[in-house]
């Protein structure tokens, strides 16, 4: 069962890199600091959007409009956060 606890880490860890490596890259985009007409830029782009909508349409949804600002990034990273926590307060459950 360690294991287990050991690969939902892993991949707790791993959705967290992607959604930095995403909000550090829509700041890029936003200050110019990268062209989304570069193929390569384009393509790391969608892949990150498709890749994370599906976590964050739904915390868009119950969000209000802010106006430009979008923070489901960092409620999702809260939420992250939070389930690691809980996770190793639990490890007992996991031995």
């Amino acid at each position: 069962m360690t294991s287990l606890f050991q690969i939902i880490m892993l991949i707790l860890s791993v959705v967290k890199f992607v959604v930095l490596a995403h909000l550090i890259m829509s700041w890029l985009v936003t200050f110019q600091v990268l062209n989304l007409r570069q193929p390569f830029v384009y393509q790391v782009w969608s892949g990150l959007n498709r890749l994370l909508e599906p976590i964050y349409g739904p915390i868009r949804r119950m969000l209000p409009n802010l106006g430009g600002i979008d923070l489901s990034p960092l409620i999702v990273l809260i939420g992250i956060y939070a389930l690691e926590i809980i996770l190793r307060n639990n490890i007992a459950l996991f031995l």
